[in-house]
């Protein structure tokens, strides 16, 4: 089963919010998802986001692959 971390979109019509997942690869984009490791809202003033340090480090010691979004506000979190 390949892994993945990438976002799941909620939040209403012209006001995204995200949330940061584990999911299994082949798992549609607002479907079921393995566990819940942060959240990111791009309509903010500041690009707001928050992430479990501690779990994403985790997932990608087990063979996890972040999505190049979820890269990129890892990396910005020093991940």
């Amino acid at each position: 089963m390949a892994v993945r971390i990438r976002l799941r979109r909620e939040g209403r019509k012209s006001v995204p919010m995200y949330r940061i997942v584990v999911a299994d690869k082949e798992a549609p984009r607002d479907g079921r998802f393995i566990d819940l490791i942060g959240s990111y809202r791009p309509k903010q003033e500041k690009d707001q986001y928050t992430v479990d340090v501690e779990k994403a480090r985790k997932w990608i010691a087990q063979g996890a692959t972040p999505s190049d979004t979820v890269a990129s506000l890892f990396k910005k979190a020093g991940v």
